[in-house]
């Protein structure tokens, strides 16, 4: 059985590894994100249907935070991310049944790799970009350590982890299309999609079927949707990147007649 200090270092890795759980905000304050939700970018990022719902920047524990602004950048609406050995995340907290997930869409423009990055490593493990989507579940799947994590952090933060965590990444060598676990936690997985410099400094364009890639990476169908977030991080790194995020829109399918 872990130990309470094991459990709070295996829970203060897991939330720093790119997991949705929010944290306290520490003193430091992203007021460029809080105009972020007043932006069109974030008018474009709002799912059909749903309430208007804010961006805000959450923060993790004893990390800096990366900072969003809003830019308009080669006719786009666009999120500049800037990192500087940090690590947090821009996120949509909402709640979407599973059978009304249909596809997401987004974009981004990367200048530059982070140089000594690698997913595969617990120390290295940054990305210029991320797509992130966390989930609900049945929790009596969890094992015991993570439930106990996930129990911790509704303590510690006042929500548990999310049952699952699905993540679209840029990485520096890992093969295109290929997936991976996180190297703190097995309830995150990552999906490649762009790999290695030769796309560069060009606005990519992507549409994922949500329940298709969830279904790939962790064997089963999804549960609801609880968040969206994007995030640039270099705290593993102590680097710098920069990146830009077009909107990020899911498409929902209707809602079943009562």
């Amino acid at each position: 059985m872990w130990g309470l200090a094991a459990l709070v270092s295996a829970l203060t890795m897991a939330l720093s590894g790119c997991s949705l759980a929010p944290t306290q905000s520490g003193h430091e304050h992203d007021y460029s994100a809080e105009a972020v939700t007043q932006s069109p970018w974030a008018q474009a990022s709002q799912p059909e249907g749903l309430a208007p719902l804010p961006w805000r920047n959450h923060h993790f524990p004893g990390k800096q935070i990366t900072h969003f602004q809003y830019q308009r950048l080669d006719g786009r609406d666009a999120v500049e991310a800037q990192a500087d050995a940090s690590a947090s995340l821009l996120r949509q907290v909402l709640r979407v049944e599973p059978e009304r997930l249909g596809s997401l869409k987004f974009s981004w423009k990367v200048p530059a790799l982070i140089t000594d990055a690698d997913m595969t490593q617990r120390d290295a493990d940054d990305s210029p970009v991320r797509v992130m989507l966390a989930f609900d579940g049945d929790r009596s799947k969890l094992s015991t350590r993570n439930a106990m994590m996930s129990e911790l952090a509704r303590a510690l933060t006042g929500e548990d982890l999310p049952y699952a965590t699905l993540i679209y990444v840029w990485s520096n060598k890992l093969p295109q299309d290929s997936t991976l676990h996180s190297p703190r936690s097995d309830r995150i997985r990552k999906i490649v999609l762009e790999s290695g410099p030769e796309h560069l400094g060009q606005w990519l364009d992507y549409e994922r079927d949500i329940r298709a890639d969830y279904l790939r990476c962790f064997g089963e169908a999804p549960g609801p949707l609880i968040g969206v977030a994007i995030m640039t991080d270099t705290d593993n790194t102590r680097s710098h990147s920069q990146a830009w995020y077009g909107p990020v829109h899911l498409q929902l399918k209707p809602s079943a007649k009562p």
